[in-house]
């Protein structure tokens, strides 16, 4: 089907205030990528609704007229997900930032999508309230992508990723309908539709109005950094302190390559810049169970064959040691113009021989990767480097990425952990599921958007970004939809459904 995109610009422009319209080509070129540069597509045409109202009403046009569209937060997303490929409507959440309600009775609080996610925490931190997803970029990053994303952060360990923390959400469906998921209580008996939304990347609709978990700030709060001189020693001391019952907040580690960029980026030696890997961990509560966590955490690391361990407990020493962590993208950016990241998972215990096979994959592609990763719950950040300008450079980074995501699989893990699945890895989903279960993805989605207009491509792989495979799958996919649909016995599993 042929979209006119000049009819769609007039339609979108009688819609919305002229600024609200984004068409000229200099200035979509701003919207042509999300953080993962690797992928571009400029879009055909971007709009900037301030209101549910104003959103419900462009979803009613595209419907009317089958005009796929995308809906991208702060564009940090790293996994292609706001990628406009084959042309498609953006609807950018950017002007939808207006904090709609805070409740500290009941320790909650409503926010529009275009919302950061740090302003959340600073709007209610004078009342000794925060909230706790709080993903590297949260200075940037907003919450209508952290839900699309189900993203995490640091402190993901102990308290869960953004699906943890979302009560309710007002929704605007493909169709343009307005409806409600979830009920602002922590448990309610309906089907946890809310928890479909979470995750499912743009999928399903847009959540226009977000109400979030607030919790109270801890009484203490203390963060250790312990160097090693081998990355296996680290992995040994994460695995010791999470044996011996300790729950910390957060659990990151640093391998020398990233260490030595955010020492370069700071312009000081913050971390011991000669240390294989320095483990960050940040222990929170009442006082007394802090000071006992901290001797006990100190002592494993001791064990693991920690060299120095330094404790923070002032809010300006945790801040610094945090800085580096949740900058360290960007200073291992100031080496190289150009780097692509991963986002697999591994069990605690396979970090070590996973670690070792990732720097081997790095000598046989010859591509440097720095790895900073949620070392806690097993989440790998490896960073692949590269000069763009290189011939042939982007084919060897991406088969590296699927290598390592592979030996993610191979290790019973997953081939994301809170960057999604967008285009970047749909053509590995099948790694992880069989058909069935693709299957039964596939008809929740189309429960959602029959018509197939919301964020088309994504997540699942198709012929045109996949190869004749997944021709095939497609194929097989189709004829077991189909079959599902007409109420055939043996229905595939729900537990897939997490990965939306």
């Amino acid at each position: 089907m042929t979209i006119d995109w000049a009819a769609m610009e007039r339609d979108c422009r009688a819609l919305l205030p002229a600024r609200a319209v984004v068409a000229a080509p200099q200035e979509l070129l701003a919207y042509d990528c999300d953080g993962l540069t690797l992928h571009r597509a400029q879009p055909p045409l971007v709009v900037l609704p301030e209101t549910t109202e104003q959103v419900a009403a462009i979803l009613r046009l595209c419907h009317r007229h089958g005009v796929p569209f995308l809906a991208r937060g702060s564009g940090t997303g790293l996994s292609g997900g706001a990628l406009a490929e084959n042309g498609a409507l953006v609807i950018a959440t950017s002007r939808m930032r207006s904090i709609l309600d805070v409740d500290l009775a009941n320790r909650r609080i409503t926010v529009q999508p275009g919302v950061i996610n740090g302003w959340v925490t600073r709007a209610v931190a004078g009342d000794g309230f925060y909230y706790a997803p709080d993903p590297s970029s949260q200075v940037v990053c907003s919450i209508g992508g952290n839900v699309a994303e189900n993203s995490g952060g640091v402190h993901c360990l102990k308290y869960g990723v953004t699906s943890n923390h979302v009560l309710e959400m007002e929704v605007v469906l493909p169709d343009g309908t307005v409806t409600t998921l979830g009920s602002g209580l922590a448990e309610t008996p309906e089907l946890d539709l809310r928890g479909v939304f979470i995750g499912s990347e743009g999928t399903l609709g847009i959540a226009t109005a977000i109400t979030l978990r607030l919790l109270r700030a801890p009484q203490s709060v203390a963060v250790l950094l312990a160097d090693f001189t081998a990355m296996e020693a680290a992995g040994e001391a994460v695995r010791l302190v999470t044996a011996a019952g300790v729950l910390p907040a957060g659990m990151e580690i640093m391998d020398n390559f990233t260490i030595n960029a955010v020492d370069d980026l700071f312009g000081r030696d913050e971390y011991p810049r000669d240390a294989a890997a320095v483990l960050l961990i940040e222990l929170d509560g009442q006082e007394r169970e802090v000071a006992a966590a901290v001797e006990m955490a100190g002592e494993l690391c001791r064990q693991a064959g920690a060299r120095t361990i330094r404790r923070a407990s002032s809010e300006a020493d945790r801040a610094l040691l945090w800085k580096g962590r949740k900058s360290a993208f960007a200073a291992v950016g100031r080496i190289t113009p150009t780097y692509y990241v991963q986002d697999g998972v591994v069990p605690r215990s396979a970090l070590p021989s996973v670690l070792a096979a990732i720097e081997e994959l790095s000598r046989r592609y010859d591509l440097p990767v720095a790895n900073v990763f949620h070392a806690g719950d097993g989440n790998l950040h490896p960073l692949i480097l590269y000069r763009a300008d290189e011939p042939g450079v982007t084919d060897r980074v991406q088969a590296l990425g699927a290598d390592i995501l592979r030996l993610c699989i191979d290790a019973g893990g997953s081939i994301t952990g809170e960057h999604g699945v967008g285009s970047d890895k749909r053509c590995y989903l099948d790694w992880m599921f069989a058909p069935d279960d693709l299957a039964t993805m596939r008809l929740v989605r189309e429960a959602f958007d029959p018509a197939g207009l919301a964020n088309p491509g994504k997540i699942f792989p198709t012929p045109r970004s996949c190869g004749e495979s997944a021709r095939l799958q497609a194929t097989s996919l189709t004829v077991r939809v189909d079959a599902l649909s007409a109420g055939a016995a043996q229905p595939p599993s729900l537990e897939p459904l997490d990965v939306f």
